[in-house]
């Protein structure tokens, strides 16, 4: 029974199991009824759920059926009216079709037109995008075209600054196009093309620079001239209340407030085109004459571009190489003026360029390069003007170059370069320009000496007179109270070579100025200089005269008058020197003139031109002698070249009368010793080998005739006799064969009172030989030739004692 409670109550929940099943298969989704199947398979009275469903299914059929029957004439009634409406629907599909027909018909037009709308309108949205995209690459176009433009008018910094814009800014943008790849590949190319064409822009700077940079120094010059020409008016002129700007303010000639970073004009041409002006009141300056822009500009470019040492690197080689092409002087720079002045400014120009760039750009140059470049710059300036100025020998061309030295060197200095060396140069110079004065008044002492007429300056009014004192310090009360006309001592060549000693010390005087020097070494320069002059240069000049051939007595005679007169004027010289100079004579180690050894000199040489000029007339006149030496005839009087000797000689010793009495006296002596001492060689000379008697008593005349010019006294200041004493041995020789006299000679020789003390034994031996043998081509002793032959005899004897006297004397 348990057994059948069990059995049913299982049988219970079963159908529990599949009603609940049977109800989710209604409710659930056919896509998920998987599980509830699954569900019904896991039990095992799948059978009996199959029965079940059977039965749930032919319920809801009988359902079907009741509702289907419930509603069927409604069905039936909705088919009749379907019906009715299906040929009402027939006409509507014709109306449709008819009016869609016509409705296609009339809207194809609109078609096309919307079709063509449609393209349009494809077309509008692809230019407005085309507008778009080339709003982007316009800005590139253009920035890159104006990147050309810039490039083509040289505006080379400018275009480096677009090309910037253009790298960094608008290129990224559009960087897709495939003309922008093209743009960026070639901006490395512009950028070299940028420093390739400011490099060549800078060349064209340097050469320019080079070629203008006298054009550049004449004009600092020109303006250094007129600051010293202002600085000089002012001096006279002092202004109460004024300032004068600093000679660094009036020389700066550029303009030294442009940046370094920027240019400064967008020109490239190194030198602009300035007329010369010589009549402005003012030099242009030579900022009007340089445009330093290329320079800024390739710095900038340079710097931009990272390269700045290379350019500077750069820069300063090619100075240095200008540099060095500056310094090198022509040729023929001594011959003018100008090839100096072109020199100069060429160095001016170089340096004032380098000085404005160091002060206009950050370290382009600095001052250790530019002190570099003046260092050899002064070495090799001094050196060829060392050179070229020894080639001078115009004193006014060294007086120019002295002159425009100092404008050069001043110029300079006021750019702050030493300038020191060239001062000591200029004092070298100062040597050469000495050695040239000297060689120049050489010439005009030589033309003054050639051109004087040696004879007493004439007078013959007061005005005359004064104008000669005027020129030389001259005083003579005894002149002065003499009636004109009358004469001054001296000849012309006094007052004119006492000038031009006066325009030698101003000549001098003008080398110094601007030299710096203190007023002792000016008088120090000034007095060496004179005592070279008169010392060498005066002192050749008067010896030449002195030792030309045709210079006669009366001008040696005046020379010495006129050397007397200028040696008493050295006195007056130097109060001259002292008076311009003024320093005092009496001041330490102030040298001293030596024109009085000068003319002392030049007088004692003019004596003893005297006395030889005296003793070559005196040999000129010896010249005609004609002695027969074979004469027998006695003749009673002098030989006529004698007496023509003697009136010359007191002709001569008259004009004497101006010269101090002992170069008189020591004339006069001269010539009548040299007188006996040439008529004694006549009567000894070898060609003449015999003699006689009446030839001797000839001679004899000769000499009397001499003697008695000695005692007439040609020359006053010899005591008695002295005179005579110059034809002693010849008295004593002729005494002592004319008279015969051999016995007392032999006896007394030797003896200091002997008579004939003067006759040498020798001479008395040569003249003795000479006449020996002369009876044979003598006719006048023809009938006495006994007698002539004890006379040869006693020649022999007394030959023979005489070449005793001479060998024991010897011995």
């Amino acid at each position: 029974m348990e057994q059948g409670k069990m059995a049913e109550a299982e049988s219970l929940e079963t159908a529990a199991e599949h009603e609940r099943i049977l109800r989710e298969i209604e409710s659930t989704d056919t896509a998920c009824i998987g599980p509830t199947l699954r569900s019904v398979y896991d039990g095992e009275e799948h059978g009996r759920f199959m029965e079940k469903l059977e039965t749930r299914i032919r319920n809801h059929d009988r359902e079907i059926e009741k509702m289907c029957n419930f509603h069927y004439q409604g069905f039936v009634d909705s088919i009749t009216e379907l019906l009715k409406v299906r040929g009402e629907a027939q006409k509507l599909k014709n109306q449709v079709t008819d009016t869609n027909r016509k409705l296609q018909h009339e809207g194809k037009e609109l078609v096309i037109a919307m079709e063509e709308l449609k393209q349009c309108r494809l077309q509008q949205r692809n230019i407005s995008a085309t507008v778009d995209k080339l709003m982007l690459c316009l800005p590139v176009l253009e920035m890159y075209s104006k990147l050309r433009d810039q490039m083509k008018t040289k505006r080379h910094y400018p275009a480096l600054k677009t090309l910037e814009h253009l790298e960094h800014t608008y290129l990224p943008q559009v960087s897709h196009y495939r003309f922008c790849k093209v743009m960026v590949d070639n901006i490395p190319k512009l950028r070299e093309e940028i420093k390739d064409v400011s490099m060549s822009d800078l060349k064209d700077f340097l050469e320019s620079i080079r070629k203008h940079s006298d054009k550049i120094g004449e004009t600092a010059m020109k303006q250094a001239q007129q600051q010293r020409n202002l600085d000089n008016i002012v001096l006279q002129q002092p202004r109460i209340g004024s300032k004068r700007k600093s000679k660094k303010d009036t020389y700066i000639i550029f303009d030294t407030e442009i940046e370094s970073t920027s240019p400064k004009s967008e020109q490239d041409s190194g030198i602009l085109d300035v007329e010369d002006e010589e009549d402005d009141e003012e030099v242009p300056g030579a900022q009007d004459l340089v445009d330093f822009s290329p320079v800024y500009r390739c710095l900038h470019i340079y710097s931009v571009l990272g390269a700045r040492e290379t350019f500077e690197n750069y820069y300063r080689k090619q100075r240095r190489k200008q540099a060095r092409l500056v310094l090198q002087p022509p040729s023929n720079m001594h011959e003018t003026l100008d090839g100096y002045r072109k020199y100069f400014n060429q160095i001016v120009g170089f340096f004032v360029v380098e000085d404005h760039i160091l002060h206009t750009t950050q370290g382009l140059v600095n001052r250790a390069y530019i002190d570099e470049l003046w260092e050899m710059a002064l070495s090799k300036t001094i050196a060829a003007l060392r050179t070229h100025s020894s080639y001078c020998s115009d004193p006014n061309l060294v007086l120019d170059l002295k002159n425009l030295i100092v404008l050069f060197a001043d110029t300079l200095q006021v750019y702050g370069f030493p300038v020191n060396q060239l001062f000591d140069m200029l004092l070298e110079i100062r040597d050469q320009y000495s050695e040239t004065l000297l060689k120049k008044w050489a010439g005009i002492f030589r033309n003054i000496l050639d051109s004087d007429n040696y004879s007493p300056i004439p007078v013959t009014s007061e005005e005359v007179y004064k104008k000669v004192v005027g020129q030389f310090p001259f005083q003579d009360i005894e002149l002065e109270k003499q009636p004109f006309p009358k004469k001054f001592p001296f000849s012309e060549f006094v007052p004119k070579v006492y000038n031009q000693i006066k325009e030698f010390i101003y000549a001098c005087l003008k080398f110094s100025e601007d030299l710096h020097l203190s007023s002792t070494e000016v008088d120090d320069m000034i007095r060496k200089s004179t005592n070279l002059l008169l010392t060498r240069t005066l002192s050749n000049s008067l010896q030449n005269v002195i030792k030309r051939k045709n210079i006669g007595l009366t001008e040696l005679v005046q020379i010495i008058i006129n050397t007397t007169h200028l040696e008493k004027s050295c006195k007056y010289l130097e109060e001259f020197i002292t008076n311009i100079t003024n320093v005092l004579p009496e001041t330490v180690h102030t040298t001293k003139l030596y024109g009085t050894t000068t003319f002392k000199d030049a007088r004692h040489a003019a004596e003893e031109e005297i006395y030889t000029n005296l003793n070559q007339k005196i040999d000129q006149f010896l010249q005609l002698a004609d002695y027969d030496w074979m004469t027998g005839d006695l003749g009673n009087k002098a030989s006529d070249y004698l007496v023509d000797l003697i009136a010359f000689l007191r002709s001569t010793f008259a004009v004497f009368t101006h010269l101090p009495g002992k170069v008189a006296q020591t004339a006069c002596m001269s010539a009548c010793k040299h007188l006996a001492t040439s008529l004694m060689q006549l009567l000894l000379e070898a060609e003449v080998r015999q003699l006689t008697l009446g030839a001797l008593q000839q001679f004899n005349l000769d000499v009397r005739e001499c003697e008695q010019f000695a005692r007439s006294g040609p020359v006053p200041g010899f005591q008695e006799d002295t005179l005579q004493l110059a034809f002693i041995d010849l008295r004593q020789l002729l005494d002592l064969f004319i008279q015969w006299d051999w016995s007392t000679y032999l006896a007394d020789y030797g003896q200091p009172n002997c008579k004939y003390l003067r006759v040498n034994p020798v001479t008395a031996l040569t003249l003795l030989e000479k006449m020996k043998d002369t009876s044979r081509k003598n006719n006048m002793f023809a009938q006495f030739r006994k007698n002539e032959r004890d006379k040869q005899k006693l020649i022999d004897t007394v030959a023979k004692q005489l070449r005793g006297l001479i060998s024991s004397h010897h011995s």
